[in-house]
């Protein structure tokens, strides 16, 4: 558990200090997801401030439907007061339009949302789940986040994905080894309008695939008449057998797709930023 990164910090330091930074935030609103960032964000939350957290979880039509559930009862069994807020990014037409930067207009919205709750119930911070690896893949929301003042305490005391998995397996968390999640609009390509529509086909065919037995991630992108689906490398086999594939084809044919394709690269966070120019990219 004392195992040094590459600061040189073990993960207790970073706990230690993580709890002193919280200690000195006072009363916080903990944008919650559900996921495995948020969740021990949450936990350690609710240990050092008691009754002065509030996690509140925004959602709509770009929200799966399990990660909404997971998220209700994950606080609840934390012992966390939970609201679920209505975001309004599909009521924004830059944000349909599915821009190169959709997650700055979105995180504008949803943030900006709960900051005016926090002031109105009296929190001093909002703090979100980032942590120091996300910089890594290509996060435009990030910048939404800074120019609201949205602290981001595992970032701050230099918390590693890896490392906020290992904490939570020691404190116990159900989401210690829970697979990255990300919204719903992240499936369909840049440029492509986001509809209700495409999100659900989204949602659905994911949840199908999960409940045929997916070990790892799982992602359909939607290209049009095309769901293109990523599989862990260890899931790629078994859904490629003649068995799966026809129950995988009829259902994806019953949710308006013409063709399924098995990506035979396997899953790749944020595969659909390959189209982005470094321009694009910033």
């Amino acid at each position: 558990m004392n195992t040094r990164d590459t600061d040189g910090k073990t993960i207790e330091t970073k706990r230690q200090d993580l709890e002193r930074s919280l200690q000195q935030m006072g009363r916080v609103l903990v944008a919650f997801s559900g996921g495995v960032d948020s969740t021990l964000l949450l936990k350690v939350c609710t240990d050092v401030l008691g009754d002065d957290v509030l996690a509140v979880t925004a959602v709509s039509e770009t929200t799966a439907g399990h990660e909404r559930e997971d998220a209700v009862q994950l606080a609840l069994d934390l012992g966390a007061a939970h609201l679920q807020v209505k975001s309004h990014e599909m009521e924004l037409s830059e944000f349909i339009a599915n821009p190169s930067h959709k997650c700055y207009v979105c995180k504008k919205s949803r943030f900006g949302q709960l900051v005016a709750l926090a002031h109105q119930k009296g929190f001093s911070w909002v703090a979100d789940g980032t942590n120091a690896d996300d910089h890594r893949d290509f996060r435009p929301g990030s910048r939404a986040t800074r120019e609201l003042k949205v602290r981001s305490p595992l970032m701050e005391a230099g918390f590693t994905k890896s490392e906020i998995r290992r904490l939570s397996k020691q404190l116990g968390l159900p989401t210690w080894d829970k697979p990255s999640a990300a919204c719903l609009a992240s499936r369909i390509p840049y440029g492509t309008p986001l509809t209700t529509r495409r999100l659900r086909q989204v949602d659905e065919g994911e949840h199908f695939l999960r409940d045929l037995g997916v070990v790892g991630q799982v992602r359909v992108r939607h290209h049009g008449d095309v769901a293109r689906l990523e599989f862990d490398a260890r899931d790629i086999v078994k859904f490629a057998r003649e068995n799966m594939r026809d129950r995988i084809v009829q259902y994806f044919k019953s949710l308006g797709f013409k063709h399924t394709t098995l990506d035979m690269e396997g899953y790749s966070m944020g595969s659909l930023n390959r189209a982005l120019t470094p321009e694009q990219k910033g």
